[in-house]
């Protein structure tokens, strides 16, 4: 509205007197958390352009969410050709964990590492996302041995497709030399891109597997911010798509206990395990800002347009890896 030819200024307070933002007409959303709506602007602080309004961000309350960005999900020694998540994985190098070490943000890589009992006590919804191994009748599918004998038979895709060409099991997206029967089975023998020899990739996305490391660069990356004296990186490992499910996880523990309330999404898949961790973070309040261009999936190009549309226009913010650099340069000038 405009008065005597000027745009009035309009300001709000959104939210609880625990868990607020402030908002300008001016300057866009306040995600800093001051102690009352009242107080003294926080600095230093970050300003961001995303595709909707500009949002300020207290360094020191936010983190860099990197989900799933591991061999099994990357490389190229389980059939993973270059696509959307290996670019997600140019601009985290490039702009995004750069950036957020320079505000002094938290790196947080939040990935699948599964126990021995985790497995065990899987749903089946989880479990037959990854595939899962089939017997013939006279093998005694059902005669009460069947979580005795898992990772026993023949594989076959999520969907129990079981088909053959020139000796390699066909996933549903066409990928040959499948080397797992779901999860917690053998991965056995692969070659490592890196270094070019033949090494074990460990069972499915357990904890401390080659298959559950992270893909180079990121691998380094993370050894390299874990040594930082001043908010090292931190790796947390979650035990299905979301790591923020269910009324507490490993991952909601630390964030409570550092006071973070921010969190930037990336990694892999954006409408899967970044989407979900996502969804789950908005419904317990978290601010939460979507980098796109630093989050890629396997699914259509639709997947990923719903899910920033939504991450941008309800659930909170959709920025770029790019947009996060800009920001933190600003800061820093």
């Amino acid at each position: 509205m405009a008065v005597n030819g000027e745009e009035k200024h309009h300001r709000a307070v959104i939210g609880s007197a625990k868990n607020f933002w402030l908002y300008s007409s001016k300057t866009g959303f306040d995600l800093t958390h001051p102690p009352k709506p009242t107080s003294t602007p926080l600095t230093p602080n970050v300003t961001i352009k995303t595709t909707t309004t500009p949002i300020t961000i207290d360094p020191a309350k936010s983190a860099l969410v990197i989900i799933d960005m591991q061999n099994f999900f990357l490389s190229p020694a389980f059939g993973r050709a270059k696509g959307a998540g290996h670019a997600a994985l140019d601009e985290l190098v490039q702009h995004a964990i750069p950036a957020a070490r320079k505000a002094g943000m938290r790196v947080i890589w939040l990935n699948w590492g599964l126990t021995d009992q985790e497995i065990e006590e899987m749903p089946p919804t989880v479990t037959r996302a990854f595939g899962f191994d089939v017997m013939d009748d006279d093998e005694g599918v059902l005669d009460g041995h069947v979580f005795k004998a898992r990772c026993a038979g023949t594989a076959v895709d999520k969907h129990g497709g079981l088909e053959h060409q020139g000796g390699h099991t066909i996933l549903e997206d066409g990928k040959k030399g499948r080397k797992y029967k779901g999860l917690g089975s053998e991965c056995g023998m692969v070659d490592d891109p890196v270094t070019g020899k033949e090494i074990d990739a460990g069972v499915l996305l357990m904890r401390d597997a080659w298959n559950s490391a992270l893909m180079e660069p990121l691998d380094r990356m993370y050894k390299e911010g874990a040594k930082l004296e001043s908010r090292p990186d931190v790796w947390i490992h979650k035990n299905r798509m979301s790591g923020m499910w269910g009324a507490r996880t490993e991952c909601q523990d630390f964030l409570e206990k550092e006071g973070i309330r921010t969190l930037f999404f990336t990694g892999v898949n954006t409408d899967q395990c970044v989407g979900g961790t996502l969804t789950d973070s908005f419904s317990k309040g978290y601010d939460c800002i979507l980098l796109s261009d630093g989050a890629g999936t396997t699914s259509p190009e639709y997947a990923q347009k719903c899910f920033e549309f939504n991450a941008g226009n309800t659930f909170g913010f959709n920025a770029t890896c790019k947009a996060l650099a800009d920001g933190v340069e600003a800061m820093s000038r």
